[in-house]
């Protein structure tokens, strides 16, 4: 039975069905093929049939086996003869339904009673397709039932342990073949009966005949012919939303904290690259989170351009001039800004903790965590959570997990699984998923990008509140996320204790300096907590303000280097008769003053270390806030949004690209003259060649040309030339059905069409 050749095949098909086989497959369209026959031939490749067959589910996969098995790489088959070769439980609606998707790939082509596949399909499948062997033409028309019926029991398990697959045994007993008189264990019996090859000297194979005939009327063994049952829960999109929303608050508090952390202790660059494992650990330390979520922070933090490496002597971990404006943004913006930077982050973080192939500790933003194809996996999990109805969770990412294995066997990997964990962790983690189930915010980032996502969290963020809730305990309950000018002051005067969908914040000495040293007065701290507290503001913390304000610039420090003053001379001698004092090389000039060589900063740093309460001032004698600002380095832009998977093309695009092959097609088969070429392919070409396209144009007759295009692709095209001149052929152009024009320089052979 002969069958029809792929590009003939091809031809027939109409252009919708070529621009979906482009859009299935896009390496088929890069660069343009000439015609149909380059098109067939690319097809056909190994590397693209593999890159195809990634794209495939399980079931269809196993069809390809099949028609391997039938030999419908070399000769073709049959829709029934592969039906009956899947066997039994499997349908020919089922088989129909996959070998169209095989057509639609041009992985399989033809009609129902002659399909073929490409040759260099059986490069791209298992060794052994179906977990059978090689044919044996010496079993040809052998009652197999019948030879099998007669064996011993040893003899019997051994041929079904290879008809389970794979049908290969390794055996010193392989070495020779011994009459069957003379054989005395299952594997001579079994070679000298014929339902064992020989493959070399240690290795046995079962034929494909024998294994087919013992697993009998199931051929291929168990078929997959639907993807495993995935349960899932159903908590509601509102309670998605609402969960996903203190997510987000807690991913960017955390952020906020990392950015404090580095601005004023900047971790170093290994010399690797990266972060060290003692610098991951004070990280998740001050985050209070685990190690891998601090990584994901890291990694966080620097795909979205508001970290980057210093590049200096000694580099580190610096923010960049990014994260100031981050930083003030509303927090929807912020969440999308880190929302839509670990979507196309081409890292795995999830990676870190493990070691590599030389048992080396892979660390956060370090250059072994670089997968270029991570972006594509990491929307594979998201849409398959976006294709179940909204509110709807999965519980279990080991299910998920089976159903995208399922779905697409030959992809993902030795991390496969893995991958679907990792992905469904840090989406929980950056707010995109809750309760398993994909958010609001979360399906608009996939869908419509990183603003609509923004507008559908503020959504489900509460509204900012202007007020707290002072507690005897000197804690203060913000009951939602403060207004920006209040979580300043908050963030000032307090220190965050713990945090939620209500923060709860500690006034404590230290903090109410900190707020005196940034300039604030014990006035307004009472007038803060006495405007902003739903709650009476309790004794106890007037007391602590009143009582730090007291002792809070008495000491007053300025640059000598830098200098002392205070009006009590009784506090004046305690802190010179301090042993801090030697060190500080602090010295009286005068009854209320003291001077030091070091910096003002140094100085006052370590009377706070000896248990004193000074105040630095400027020249006014106002109270300065010599806290550090944090570094800042140039922002190096965002390397993550330039995705690492080629841009598909448009079905204009794909459009055009048919009409070219097409016109290939028509100028490979027009009748034409002897070619005149031009020499090397290239330059305005010589007087012969003009003179043909200008014959052409007189005669109005059409001129077969062939030319290279821009991107260096070579096709042919059917013109009817107008004028030629000035380096240029005008002429209408039978595949576009219009006038164009053409660079002679790009005219590498001419020849006039026969009549």
């Amino acid at each position: 039975m002969s069958g029809l050749p792929l590009a003939d095949w091809l031809r027939a098909q109409d252009d919708d069905a070529i621009v979906a086989l482009l859009r299935a497959r896009p390496d088929l369209a890069t660069p343009s093929p000439a015609d149909t026959t380059v098109l067939a031939t690319r097809i056909g490749t190994r590397a693209s049939v593999a890159r195809a067959c990634e794209e495939l589910d399980t079931f269809t996969l196993t069809v390809v086996e099949a028609l391997l098995v039938l030999d419908a790489d070399h000769s073709p088959t049959t829709l029934r003869a592969v039906t009956k070769l899947l066997g039994k439980g499997v349908t020919a609606t089922r088989v129909r339904h996959a070998v169209a998707r095989l057509r639609a790939r041009a992985l399989a082509w033809g009609p129902d009673d002659a399909l073929s596949v490409p040759p260099s399909a059986r490069e791209a499948a298992p060794a052994f397709p179906g977990g059978l062997g090689r044919s044996s033409p010496a079993l040809a028309g052998t009652d197999l039932a019948a030879r099998l019926a007669g064996l011993d029991a040893p003899d019997r398990r051994l041929i079904e342990t290879l008809a389970a697959g794979p049908p290969v045994g390794r055996t010193k007993e392989a070495a020779r073949v011994v009459p069957l008189d003379r054989a005395d264990t299952p594997v001579q019996r079994l070679l000298a009966l014929g339902l064992l090859l020989r493959r070399d000297d240690e290795n046995v194979e079962l034929p494909m005949e024998v294994g087919i005939a013992v697993r009998g009327d199931r051929p291929m063994g168990a078929v997959q012919t639907t993807e495993p049952e995935l349960a899932t829960t159903t908590p509601g999109q509102s309670t998605v939303d609402a969960t996903a929303g203190g997510a987000a608050l807690e991913l960017l508090r955390h952020m906020e904290r990392l950015l404090a952390l580095w601005s004023d202790e900047p971790p170093p660059v290994l010399r690797s690259g990266g972060l060290g494992v003692r610098e991951l650990r004070r990280l998740a330390r001050e985050l209070e989170v685990d190690e891998r979520r601090a990584a994901l922070t890291a990694e966080l933090a620097v795909g979205a351009g508001l970290v980057a490496d210093s590049e200096s002597g000694e580099p580190e971990w610096v923010p960049t001039a990014a994260a100031d404006s981050w930083l003030v943004s509303h927090p929807e913006q912020r969440w999308a800004t880190l929302a839509q930077a670990w979507l196309e982050l081409p890292r795995l973080p999830g990676l870190v903790g493990r070691r590599d192939e030389r048992d080396r500790l892979l660390g956060p933003l370090s250059d072994e965590l670089r997968r270029p194809l991570a972006p594509r996996d990491r929307r594979g999990v998201l849409d398959a959570l976006a294709g179940l109805p909204a509110g709807t969770g999965v519980p279990k990412p080991d299910e998920l997990a089976a159903v995208l294995a399922w779905r697409a066997p030959r992809r993902g990997g030795r991390l496969r699984d893995d991958l679907v964990r990792w992905t469904l962790e840090e989406a929980t983690a950056v707010a995109v998923v809750a309760l398993g189930a994909l958010g609001t915010a979360g399906r608009a980032l996939l869908t419509d990008g990183a603003a609509a996502a923004a507008a559908r969290l503020s959504e489900a963020l509460p509204e900012p509140v202007d007020h707290v809730l002072v507690q005897a305990d000197l804690t203060v309950i913000a009951p939602g996320p403060l207004e920006p000018e209040l979580a300043a002051e908050m963030a000032l005067t307090a220190d965050v204790e713990s945090a939620g969908s209500a923060t709860v914040y500690r006034v404590s000495e230290g903090s109410v300096r900190r707020a005196f040293d940034s300039g604030r007065t014990a006035a307004e701290l009472h007038e803060l907590f006495r405007t902003r507290s739903r709650t009476p503001v309790p004794q106890s913390l007037t007391y602590l303000i009143d009582d730090a304000a007291r002792r809070h610039g008495r000491l007053r420090g300025g640059a000598a280097g830098s200098f002392l003053r205070c009006d009590d001379q009784v506090l004046v001698t305690e802190v010179l008769a301090h042993p801090e004092a030697d060190r500080l090389e602090l010295r009286r000039i005068a009854p209320t003053v003291l001077i030091s060589p070091l910096a003002l900063v140094d100085v006052l740093d370590g009377l706070r270390g000896a248990g004193f309460a000074p105040a630095a001032e400027g020249p006014d004698g106002r109270v300065l806030d010599l806290r550090p600002s944090g570094r800042r380095i140039a922002g190096k832009g965002r390397a993550t949004r330039r995705s690492a998977l080629p841009i598909p093309p448009s079905d204009e695009q794909l459009a055009e690209l048919v009409r070219q092959v097409r016109a290939g097609d028509r100028a490979a088969a027009t009748p034409r003259g002897t070619a005149v070429s031009v020499a090397g392919g290239h330059g305005a070409g010589p007087s012969a060649t003009l003179a043909l396209l200008r014959r052409a144009a007189e005669e109005q007759r059409s001129v077969w040309v062939g030319f290279v295009d821009s991107h260096g692709t070579a096709s042919q095209r059917i013109i009817e030339p107008r004028s030629v001149g000035a380096g240029v052929l005008e002429g209408f152009d039978q595949a576009y059905g219009e006038v164009r024009r053409y660079a002679l320089h790009l005219i590498t052979s001419a020849a006039l069409v026969d009549r």
